[in-house]
């Protein structure tokens, strides 16, 4: 005999108090047990279905609700709760923008235990949507189903073109109207998409690892230049050249067009070789009044006028008079830094990826910046004493590290150096405060202020101030 299936554990009358990670909302049962729920709002009461169970808290999905949250709005796009991007659609943007803000406040209280000096209200996105300058799309030929879509009997074997649903590796969300990226992007991935299906080339089967078509990213700037880079799993010239001859027909004005051939098991494009088929081998964005170019590979912000935003906070906390000596920390393509070095004398960058400090060089020579010296490497193993003394102690460090945070030796450099003033940029609340809670023995925490880089998702950027306490 087969084992009976468990009923799910229902809860009912679950109040929702907050927002939580990965864009879900958290609320408690009767005996104070945490719950996370995806898809619902603060304020909302409802009964919930448990779906999992994990240690010192419980998952679960909205079964039916007693009362809406003041906050819920009706979400704009046609694919919301499908696709696993844009969470928060559901909910106003200034509560999105609160419940930001109060995610940082609680790091702050919870983890570093640090009183700022001044917390500024978190700076809003002046774009909620078409915000993004860069975004990929995957091709499948297995199409994610609803729930009701199963129940009716449909089949997931379609070609499709869209996004990853959470936790479904191998079933993507057919995107029509995307509301991230400005046009032509929808024209541009709904042409690829036809072209394709009329020209019966396969997508690509995960699974199987067989197929023509596999990913496309697409890079639109605010100066309206097109970066478009197609990832074929197959080797087939002929088929290739028909496909981006026509899609080039169709919308003449893609300034830049790269391909490569990817038959690995992983969808990384980073460490292939990729050819130019058509136009400039890169196109150009603008960062105030610094002008950068970026290739195929290049890593850059991708909500370019919220980056302006977030780069003037950050200028505006290093308070740079000319004379200063800048250290900037995990520097990317060299952004901050040449977006400062017209404020300061020296600019000092370090990177771990070499083909980014090679962009870095190239746009500071683009910009006439003869400034700044960039170094590739670990930047717990550059910076050093000896770097130090190489090139000057910093007047002021600025740091913004990827999500882990940084590098414990890196942080107990950083209080060895003394510079006078540090400026933390974060995209991680938890591993910003972590950091910060170590930094409090040697430096006070001035001022911080969130910024919106994100809207509608769980995201938060947060800028920092830690100024060398004098009476140490």
């Amino acid at each position: 005999m087969g084992r009976k299936k468990s009923k799910a554990k229902i809860i009912e009358h679950v109040r929702i108090t907050g927002t939580a990670d990965k864009g879900r909302s958290v609320g408690r049962d009767q005996d104070g047990q945490v719950i996370f729920v995806e898809h619902v709002a603060p304020g909302d009461v409802l009964d919930v279905i448990i779906v999992r169970k994990r240690k010192g808290f419980m998952e679960g999905v909205p079964k039916s609700f007693h009362k809406y949250s003041d906050h819920r709005i009706a979400p704009f796009c046609e694919h919301y709760g499908v696709c696993g991007g844009c969470k928060w659609q559901h909910i106003t943007y200034q509560a999105q923008l609160m419940h930001k803000e109060k995610v940082v406040k609680d790091a702050l209280n919870r983890i570093a235990h640090i009183e700022p000096g001044t917390f500024y209200p978190i700076l809003a996105s002046e774009k909620t949507a078409y915000y993004r300058n860069k975004i990929e799309f995957t091709f499948s030929n297995k199409r994610w189903l609803t729930r009701y879509e199963i129940a009716a009997g449909k089949s997931n074997y379609k070609n499709v073109l869209g996004f990853h649903r959470p936790a479904a590796f191998d079933k993507i969300v057919d995107i029509k109207h995307c509301f991230l990226q400005s046009e032509p992007s929808n024209q541009i991935r709904n042409t690829i998409r036809q072209i394709a299906l009329e020209q019966k080339l396969s997508f690509f089967d995960i699974r199987e690892q067989k197929g023509f078509l596999r990913n496309m990213i697409l890079r639109i700037t605010t100066l309206d230049q097109v970066m478009l880079i197609i990832s074929f799993a197959e080797d087939d010239a002929e088929k290739r050249s028909a496909y981006l001859d026509e899609l080039l027909r169709r919308v003449p004005g893609i300034d830049s067009i790269y391909y490569c051939i990817n038959a690995k098991p992983n969808d990384f494009i980073l460490d292939l070789d990729l050819q130019l088929y058509h136009g400039n081998e890169f196109i150009e964005e603008m960062l105030g009044d610094v002008r950068f170019r970026i290739g195929p590979k290049s890593f850059f912000q991708t909500n370019t006028r919220q980056a302006v935003r977030l780069f003037d906070v950050v200028k505006e906390f290093a308070g740079l008079s000319g004379d200063e000596n800048v250290y900037d920390l995990y520097t990317g393509i060299g952004s901050i830094g040449l977006y400062l070095a017209k404020d300061c004398r020296q600019v000092v960058g370090i990177e771990e990826i070499g083909p980014a400090i090679e962009d870095a060089k190239i746009n500071a020579a683009l910009n006439n910046i003869d400034n700044t010296v960039f170094y590739a490497g670990d930047v717990k193993n550059i910076l050093t004493h000896d770097f130090a003394r190489q090139h000057g102690r910093p007047d002021v460090l600025i740091t913004d590290p990827p999500r882990a945070g940084m590098h414990p030796k890196v942080v107990q450099m950083l209080l060895e150096l003394e510079a006078p003033k540090i400026v933390y940029v974060s995209c991680n609340p938890g591993t910003q405060a972590r950091d910060l809670a170590v930094l409090n023995e040697k430096y006070r925490l001035e001022k911080i202020r969130p910024v919106d880089m994100f809207p509608h998702t769980h995201h938060i950027e947060t800028v920092a101030l830690l100024v060398l306490r004098e009476n140490r």
